[in-house]
């Protein structure tokens, strides 16, 4: 599904509104009356929720990266490797999310009011909002430094989001270290009992399913991110499992 179509009959057929849609307007207007004629047909919720979260990533990724003054030559880097990597953009999609980011790092739309919206929009979907956070975070420390206008962003977002407050320092722990701890990336802590820590982690293997979060809107662009998300979730309960099994040898 082409989150791009979707962007332009959407906009044509019923405005997203608030910032999103104020965003998505004036990336695409110029495109809608060439487009109206061409028919409309009505979007399924999940489609809309695709195109206002794409919308809402790269302006939240412009906002965030520009929040200490400047977008770094790093930060650039990052942006480039999620297009081509992470969402295996084609060359109209990579326009399309350039075209987003140039417009947002410079609007007057507020960080906070570009995620609220994303929050409200995908307010049921948690888990997908647990990996837009975690891509946030990805940037924000591309440079190896959090910057202090950047944390207090982050900080924020937990609340916006209605996310888990301690993944901030979680996230801040696993980017900030080359070999991530395992107890970090699943989110448990050393001193809970194995059973604990394998609820935890049946629980979360549940939840970070792939299958699991494109049923629940999850656009298939950031499919990839789920199975990596799910991967690393494995791998970090298979060390402490083999961490467990030395202990008690």
């Amino acid at each position: 599904m082409s989150f791009i179509k979707t962007a332009l009959f959407y906009m044509v057929g019923s405005a997203i509104g608030g910032p999103i849609g104020g965003l998505l307007a004036a990336i695409v207007g110029s495109h809608m009356t060439a487009n109206r004629s061409s028919g409309r047909r009505a979007f399924s919720s999940n489609e809309q929720q695709q195109t206002a979260f794409f919308a809402a990533l790269f302006a939240c990724l412009a906002k965030l990266a520009k929040a200490d003054g400047h977008i770094s030559e790093e930060e650039i880097e990052k942006i480039d490797f999620y297009m081509r990597e992470r969402f295996k953009f084609s060359t109209e999609q990579r326009e399309f999310a350039i075209k987003v980011f140039n417009h947002a790092k410079n609007d007057a739309v507020a960080y906070e009011d570009y995620a609220k919206q994303l929050a409200a929009l995908l307010g049921s979907n948690k888990n997908s909002l647990v990996m837009f956070y975690e891509l946030l975070f990805e940037l924000a420390m591309a440079d190896g430094i959090l910057d202090s206008n950047e944390e207090k962003l982050l900080r924020k977002t937990t609340g916006i989001f209605g996310i888990d407050s301690g993944l901030f320092d979680g996230f801040k722990k696993q980017f900030a270290d080359n070999n991530p701890n395992p107890y970090v990336v699943l989110g448990v802590d050393k001193s809970m009992s194995f059973s604990e820590i394998k609820k935890i982690y049946q629980r979360k293997r549940r939840e970070f399913h792939p299958d699991s979060l494109v049923a629940k809107g999850l656009p298939d662009e950031l499919l990839q991110k789920a199975q990596d998300k799910f991967i690393a979730i494995q791998e970090a309960y298979k060390l402490i499992e083999q961490n467990q099994a030395t202990n008690n040898g």
